[in-house]
């Protein structure tokens, strides 16, 4: 049976992970369309090649971590918190986007692509789009027997479906991964455990993996894959030790001087992910239009930091005023009723299982 987490809210390494984890998508984006706007490839490249294998599987693999303490209450409760919730923010900001790209086309395209973006949604917005489809799933399969799920979970992901559906496809490469936070987060958190006690061990083990991993994502493979962590059966096992190696690192990241900043990042991932795509574009856009950089590595860095930086800006801006329901779910868009504190509650951090929660509130209420 899956194994409750037992740490308190806000543990540090969880941050850290997910500040890394959101970084890297980040740079993903920033990276991949700097470079086919200005024609070629820079340094930044090979970072985004060697996290390709392990940048959404721990994503993924961190929200389902504390599910276990949510997943037996009511399904009025479990639905505003893992379903309208997210669903809220995903719909808010695809108007957005839709509004920002369209506008220009008039009403009807505006329209068209908003009704399109329900069905199919546009750009980064699937990771909010599967989330809750992956809570329901895992609530409704929790009186079938673990390994039966886990199994048919990995065979999902080596069968390499691809159907053109961005929901589909990627729920059967990814639902794995959160499956396993969810059934397996007591042995993540003894492992957490484990690299805080061992951290030399940790270290070493660390730099073993990196140059695997580098093997894996830059040497050529066989039957057309681009190379060995592409393949199926290899891509799973590159997935979950990846994964691993990101717990390891935000456990030994966590205990290092000069690093909150990547602890803020991933308290607010969310904010991060949301709203990334806009200055992402703004600086691609300003950088390509002015041709004062030409070097794609360093655009590529400057288009990333502004993806990262801007929305954490944007939030500490608006998070007590009028337009905080830009990331602060409004009552009215709540199937429960909100806490007492509900202020301070609208001030908390974000993570990728329930944004937006206070820090205060137990581990139960806020996970």
């Amino acid at each position: 049976m899956p194994q409750p987490a037992t740490e308190k809210p806000r543990v540090a390494w969880v941050d850290y992970a997910k500040g890394f984890c959101i970084i890297m998508v980040v740079m993903m984006h920033s990276t991949l369309g700097t470079g086919k706007a200005m024609g070629g490839e820079g340094f930044l490249h090979q970072v985004v090649t060697f996290a390709k294998p392990f940048r959404m599987p721990d994503f993924f693999l961190i929200a389902g971590l504390f599910l276990g303490q949510t997943i037996t209450r009511d399904w009025r409760t479990f639905l505003d918190r893992k379903v309208v919730h997210f669903g809220y923010f995903f719909i808010l900001w695809l108007a957005i986007q839709v509004v920002v790209k369209n506008a220009a086309d008039g009403p009807r395209a505006v329209f068209e692509q908003f009704a399109f973006g329900l069905v199919e949604p546009l750009g980064t917005l699937w990771f909010i789009y599967l989330l809750p489809i992956f809570f329901v799933t895992t609530k409704l399969l929790r009186r079938v027997p673990w390994p039966l799920v886990f199994l048919a979970a990995a065979l999902l992901e080596t069968a390499r479906i691809a159907t053109g559906s961005t929901v589909i496809d990627e729920f059967c490469s990814r639902y794995v991964y959160f499956y396993a936070g969810y059934i397996f987060s007591g042995a993540v958190f003894a492992r957490a455990a484990w690299v805080r006690g061992h951290k030399i061990a940790a270290g070493i083990g660390l730099a073993l993996w990196a140059v695997v991993e580098g093997l894996a994502t830059f040497i050529p493979a066989p039957l057309g894959a681009p190379n060995f962590a592409a393949l199926p059966l290899l891509s799973l096992i590159a997935g979950f030790t990846g994964a691993s190696a990101v717990v390891a690192g935000a456990v030994l990241l966590s205990e290092a001087r000069h690093t909150q900043w990547l602890r803020y990042c991933g308290r607010n991932s969310i904010v991060i992910y949301l709203a990334f795509f806009l200055p992402m574009a703004a600086t691609r856009g300003a950088i390509i239009r002015t041709g004062v950089i030409t070097d794609i590595g360093l655009a590529s860095t400057l288009v990333t930091c502004a993806g990262i930086s801007f929305p954490l800006l944007l939030h500490a801006l608006v998070r007590n005023g009028p337009l905080k329901f830009l990331f602060v779910r409004p009552a009215i868009f709540r199937l429960e009723k909100p806490p007492a504190d509900a202020e301070r509650a609208e001030r908390g951090s974000l993570r990728p299982d329930e944004p937006l929660r206070s820090r205060r509130t137990s581990a139960a209420e806020s996970r």
